[in-house]
């Protein structure tokens, strides 16, 4: 069962990256489908991490196809790779660095701001559990 949620959730976001890619497409050479898929997805990640333990039940197999199936094909370190060496390639230097540097620094920050907002909502639904037991 794994293996087919894994594999559901890579359809579902190849399918939705592309459509990404497609819609943003570039900007001066910089991919920007690529930067707000990598980012989006950090940020989802970090907060299904915190949050489907104790809030949000999921079953292995769910956050399997979630994670590494739907997320994981949705963002896509390859691609990244070879946008920052493109730009190097083609004389860019500075906006390939700025490019990795955006990426990385950029996909941290998200994925702690997902971390963040799954405490705010684990928070929030405390609360609402607390004033429903009143």
């Amino acid at each position: 069962m794994a293996y087919i949620a894994v594999a559901i959730g890579g359809f579902l976001g190849a399918i939705l990256r592309y459509g990404v890619s497609e819609w943003l497409g570039t900007l001066n050479g910089l991919n920007i489908a690529t930067l707000i898929s990598n980012w989006s997805g950090c940020l989802v990640l970090g907060w299904l991490n915190t949050i489907s333990g104790q809030f949000l039940p999921l079953s292995p197999n769910v956050r399997l196809g979630i994670g590494t199936g739907f997320i994981g094909a949705f963002t896509t370190f390859s691609t990244f790779t070879i946008d920052a060496w493109k730009l190097y390639k083609n004389g860019q230097v500075l906006a390939s660095l700025g490019y990795i540097l955006l990426s990385i620094v950029g996909g941290l920050i998200l994925s702690y701001f997902g971390y963040l907002l799954a405490k705010l909502h684990m928070h929030w639904l405390e609360r609402g559990r607390g004033g429903m037991a009143r």
